[in-house]
């Protein structure tokens, strides 16, 4: 598979083994470096054609996630993932609320770099299995279940798109399957979590990820 990838972080041990770790896997890649978010956004200017950018969250002229909302400011079209030592929950969940296809911890393993790398090249959303688990846990126990009214409000295509959302599939990917613009998909998302009464993607899959919402389809 023929890549571009860009990795954005300020120490360069890091930056030369992510560039080996991808190498490895995706033996067809071209990798650029930025050691600064400046130094990205200078690369982008000139060139945004890059499949997949890596950011980590804490660099020299960003902190936390202001970095990651420059770059989806400037450049929406560009995936954006999070490669971080960073362990807060919230900070993670933010990320992906923010437009992030997905979070990658350092204290990963190589290999489980490398295949959450892959997964999102297949156009799903990564999230740390750690964070998955508790997420799911939590929202047992305290994430109050989406009703079935407020689900009745969603148009026939809101709840096609809720059912995407449901499979962990980033906006890029809903676009193709519906034969639609990413910009109407974020436009329906938006919605959704307006009727839902939700503040981000995440919280929508947590409190409506184990209905049924066929039973909400009605023959047209």
């Amino acid at each position: 598979m023929k890549t571009k990838i860009l990795i954005i972080d300020d120490h360069p041990i890091f930056r030369h083994a992510m560039t080996t770790i991808l190498r490895r896997r995706f033996q067809d890649t071209t990798i650029c470096e930025a050691g600064t978010l400046a130094a990205a956004l200078e690369i982008l200017k000139n060139d945004s054609n890059y499949d997949l950018v890596m950011l980590d969250l804490n660099m020299p002229d960003s902190n936390g996630l202001s970095g990651l909302l420059e770059l989806r400011n400037n450049y929406p079209n560009s995936a954006v993932v999070i490669i971080s030592a960073e362990t807060e929950k919230q900070s993670i969940l933010q990320s992906i609320s923010y437009g992030a296809v997905g979070f990658i911890s350092k204290s990963s393993s190589i290999e489980e770099i490398a295949s959450s790398i892959e997964s999102i090249f297949e156009g799903n959303v990564c999230l740390p299995s750690d964070i998955m688990r508790n997420n799911n846990v939590n929202s047992q126990k305290s994430e109050p279940k989406i009703s079935p009214e407020k689900i009745r409000s969603l148009t026939r295509k809101e709840l096609t798109v809720l059912k995407y959302l449901n499979q962990g599939l980033a906006n890029k990917v809903i676009a193709y399957e519906l034969h639609i613009s990413e910009t109407t998909v974020k436009s329906h998302v938006s919605s959704i979590l307006r009727k839902l009464g939700a503040t981000s993607r995440v919280q929508v899959v947590a409190g409506a990820g184990n209905i049924n919402l066929d039973q909400f389809f009605f023959p047209v």
